[in-house]
This record gives structure tokens, sequence and C-alpha cells, in this order.
């Protein structure tokens, strides 16, 4: 058996952002969790906590509600934003209604009071991660759940494959959409990604019928319901499988058109209401 080195063990554990003004108790906390086999980055700052966030993925947030310019609420607000699924827990020694609101807004995964101990932390991490685990492996069902219903409704032809190479760029006609960075032809059910090089992708019905629907009106938030009556025609169907055939679209939409599905510029998440498309 291949021995698994030191940061594949960490890899594994997880990777957590610790956001306080506090050095000392910075410090601490790194040095407990790091000890548990964690990976871990600190941040002195809230400014300092969202340049981190927009370069690298975080799979836990530990974060101060009271810091000196941008606080513990707004950091919350905009990680929400950079990475929808990120588990957060908020560390505060003075409660407020506004911070207690927030973290319910957000979602929070876990709040601990100050003083904590070491042993707290860790079991509230401990939970978090797991929790974060179980609703990613969720959503992967969700989307295989999905795919199946999304591949029924297809002819068989529209299932066969068909070489990249040989996908021409779309061109510019009454059926096409260009918001941004990104171009889609509705009759032909292709969208060309305007980077470096271009990029082509053929779509499903499913997927050209929503992201028709979320480049119509950029930056307006659709929930689930809506995306499955306005662009897929579902109605009166339950919650369960109206949220499975849309996640399951997003989910492949995001795949063929994100550079990074993990950190999606386009289709962006907003937790608990739905989609929307960023003219990036």
């Amino acid at each position: 058996m291949a021995e698994i080195s030191q940061s594949q063990m960490v890899a594994a554990k997880g990777r957590l952002l610790i956001v306080d003004d506090d050095p000392r108790l910075r410090g601490a906390m790194g040095q407990v969790i790091r000890g548990e086999g964690y990976s871990v980055e600190e941040a002195g700052t809230g400014e300092d906590a969202l340049e981190l966030l927009k370069r690298a993925s975080f799979d836990l947030m530990t974060v101060d509600m009271m810091m000196p310019g941008i606080g513990g609420v707004e950091v919350i607000r905009h990680a929400r934003t950079i990475h929808p699924d990120l588990a957060i827990i908020v560390l505060t020694g003075n409660p407020t209604i506004e911070s207690a609101i927030a973290s319910v807004k957000a979602d929070v995964t876990d709040y601990l009071l100050k003083p904590y101990t070491g042993d707290d932390l860790l079991l509230a991490i401990s939970k978090a991660i797991q929790e974060r685990m179980r609703e990613r492996h969720r959503q992967h069902l969700l989307a295989m759940v999905g795919e199946a219903i999304e591949h029924l409704r297809q002819p068989e032809l529209e299932h066969a494959s068909v070489p990249l190479a040989s996908i021409a760029p779309p061109t510019p006609s009454e059926n096409s959409l260009r918001v941004g960075a990104l171009t889609l032809d509705r009759e032909k059910r292709m969208a060309i990604v305007h980077s470096t090089p271009p990029r082509t992708v053929e779509l499903t019905e499913g997927e050209a019928a929503i992201l028709t629907t979320l480049m119509k009106t950029p930056n307006q938030v659709f929930a689930y319901s809506q995306l499955a009556d306005a662009a897929l025609g579902y109605k009166d169907m339950d919650k369960w499988t109206v949220e499975s055939i849309v996640r399951s679209s997003v989910f492949r939409l995001r795949q063929k058109i994100e550079a990074s599905s993990d950190d999606p510029q386009f289709i962006r998440t907003v937790r608990g209401r739905g989609y929307f498309f960023s003219p990036t």
C-alpha cells in the first residue's frame, strides 16, 4: 500500500480560513487546528479575508464578528457570494441582534460565544466539515437524478456523441444572445465562451432553456421553481423533483461553460434562493 504523505492527509481533512483581528487568539486557534491535520490560512482583517477567498478555495471559515474595517457581517455576506457552499463558524464575544440575524440569513454552520475551549472549536469544525461533505454528496445525487430525468426527455439523436472539433462557433443572429463573455445560439443550442482561446460547447434542450432564461435578465435571481416553469415547462411538480432537475442542469452547464465549476463566474448561486447570470 502506498504511503500517504502529510500534505495528502491535510488536504483530506480540509482547508480552513481563520478571520480574527486578535493576532494572539488567531495564532492560538491556528496552532490547535493545524494540530488536528487541517490546512490553515489566517487573516487579520475582513479585507485580507476577502482577498484570500477570491484567490483560493476553502472548506470552512471561522470569523470574528467584531473587527475594525470590514466587520464579520460583511465578510460573511461577501464570502457567500464568492463561495456559496463555504461552511462558516461565527465566533463572537459580544453577540448582537444584527450578528445573530446575519448569521441566520447566511445559513452559518455554528455560532460560538467567547470564551470557548479548543475542544469546543474542534468539535464545531469537525461537525461543519462533515455537514458540508453530506451536502455535497446530496447535491451530487440530485445532479445524477436530474440528469437521468433530462436524459429520458431527450430524443436518442440528441445524445449522439459530437466531436468538439466539429462544432462550429455560433454566428450572430436574431436567435443569439450575447451577455458579457458568453454568446448563446438558441436555435443551434450552442454557446461560445469568449475566453483565450474561445471555447464552443453544445447544450441539451434543457440546458439551453435554462441558460436563455438566465441570460435574458442578467443579475435577476431565479428560484428553482421559476426556472423549472419558465425554462423547462414543468408545472405542479413536487419540490424535490423540481430541485433535482434544475440543479442537475445547472451543474452540467457549469461543467461546460465555466473555467472552474467550483468557482463559477457566469451562473452564480444565491444560497437558499436560486441562481442568477452574472455578466462578467
